[in-house]
């Protein structure tokens, strides 16, 4: 899972950005072209060309999806860095969706580190659409501080955080509760998306605050009868923007990270689909470019599936 590439971190590390200067934004989408071949990958066509931020839509239930999430970045005087997490959504019921995530990164000149795993629950309370459709999020985290998954950011996280030796933050327990309220909406074609992010360390610590806004829609709306690969209907584009929001004792703006990322998602018509989009740091306090790539996969009705296998080598052994 943790596999590195010499010649993906090379590119990673020539497009490093310093602050808000830009450097190397010009070149961002062809390092995204080149980590899509050096690690396949791809996103149910269904899901909003999201990374961070949620909508309100929830896994079909009794369906499986299998994930692969992944981060790439060179922070100013941090190593280049690339992180993955593994994803299992199961559509519990039709208001309820669960999710085990599975995380790790490694860090050139450094070294290859798990970080730990998470466990989140999605519970929508009313079924039908709304103008504003609320759900209730639950997540419990057992990681170190050696992660770099970015699934979120919350209170004073900050550039400071990619430049601790892996040696060092993986030591560091962070047992974690998290809450989101996350309020969408479908409007035409587009789907706004803002989640309000509060968490707490378990030790003691006081909460932090963070928070993902983000907007998307197909770049084609009317399917075609015959298969096509490249059409417009098999594009989303989105936008997102998250950041910290500080902590219980000092809520706020200051000393936080803000980024600002522009997605694609291209689905093939079996399904599968490839997410993409670099996020850029808005102040000098987040990393200046980190590129996000995705994979996912749905398996409709896993377990139905599994059991109707289990019976077909029954039946068969009986005869």
């Amino acid at each position: 899972m943790f596999h590195t590439n010499n010649a993906v971190f090379n590119l990673i590390s020539r497009l490093r950005v310093r602050g808000n200067s830009g450097r190397g934004i010009h070149r961002s989408w062809i390092c995204l072209l080149l980590l899509g071949m050096a690690f396949p990958l791809a996103i149910q066509g269904q899901e909003r060309p999201y990374f961070v931020t949620y909508s309100h839509d929830l896994e079909e239930p009794g369906n499986l999806e299998i994930a692969n999430k992944n981060i790439a970045g060179s922070p100013a005087r941090a190593g280049t860095f690339m992180s993955n997490t593994l994803e299992l959504e199961y559509g519990t019921t039709g208001w309820w969706t669960t999710e085990v995530y599975l995380s790790g990164q490694t860090t050139r000149h450094d070294s290859t580190v798990y970080n730990g795993f998470r466990l989140e629950n999605r519970f929508r309370p009313w079924m039908r659409e709304h103008w504003i459709n609320p759900v209730l999020y639950a997540e419990f985290e057992d990681v170190n501080a050696a992660d770099k998954s970015l699934l979120e950011v919350v209170g004073n996280d900050n550039i400071e955080d990619f430049r601790v030796p892996n040696a060092v933050s993986r030591l560091e327990k962070q047992r974690e509760a998290e809450l989101k309220l996350i309020l969408s909406r479908n409007w035409h074609a587009w789907n706004f998306a803002e989640n309000t992010i509060f968490e707490k360390n378990l030790n003691n610590s006081p909460w932090e605050f963070g928070y993902a806004l983000g907007t998307s829609r197909p770049l084609g709306l009317t399917a075609r009868s015959a298969t096509c690969v490249f059409c417009s209907e098999n594009f989303a584009a989105g936008l997102e923007m998250y950041g910290g929001l500080g902590t219980r004792y000092g809520p706020g703006l200051h000393n936080t990270s803000q980024y600002l990322s522009p997605t694609v998602s291209w689905t093939a018509p079996n399904g599968t689909s490839v997410t993409f989009g670099p996020a850029f740091g808005l102040n000098d306090n987040s990393a200046g470019a980190l590129f996000r790539f995705g994979i996912s996969y749905e398996v409709s009705q896993a377990f139905s599936r599994f059991h109707a296998s289990r019976e077909l080598q029954y039946n068969r052994g009986t005869r």
